[in-house]
């Protein structure tokens, strides 16, 4: 084998180690949604995860980095995420709102930013009939969960 093949055998395992710890972090088994018309329906948000990366700037700290998509109509249930947040919309509209503050709707090529702890009120489609897909960069320690449901 070439170093080049090695080099590639070697990312391909610890993707597809990576790859089952960085969807439970970022609680996809546990992700909450609602139908078009607002009734709670199945799962329906998808979670890619593409990258979990240890900081040394930070001790125990880790950037991830994932693509989520969401069906038309959907919504996840409220939420916090204990570390910074970063979501950037790839495809389609999603109305986001933070505690405090009103309701924004972010189209395509817009971003926001998700303070630790910052109470997530609405992630939602804005669309009832195309998908949206948002590029999410997270900062988290390690062992610490993403995200975290609000108490109802």
């Amino acid at each position: 084998m070439t170093r080049l093949q090695i080099g590639r055998a070697v990312s391909r395992l610890a993707i597809a180690t990576a790859v089952p710890a960085l969807l439970a972090l970022l609680g996809a088994g546990n992700v909450h949604a609602h139908t078009p018309d607002g009734q709670p329906g199945r799962a329906e948000e998808t979670v890619q995860p593409l990258m979990k990366q240890p900081i040394p700037e930070a001790a125990g700290k880790n950037v991830l980095l994932a693509t989520v998509t969401l069906a038309p109509g959907q919504a996840s249930a409220p939420h916090v995420h204990p570390g910074s947040i970063f979501a950037y919309v790839l495809e389609g509209t999603v109305v986001s709102q933070l505690g405090g503050e009103p309701a924004k709707t972010y189209g395509k090529g817009q971003s926001w930013y998700e303070a630790p702890n910052a109470r997530h009120l609405v992630t939602r489609n804005a669309s009832k009939t195309t998908p949206a897909r948002l590029l999410v960069f997270a900062i988290a320690g390690e062992g610490e969960p993403i995200k975290l449901p609000l108490p109802q």
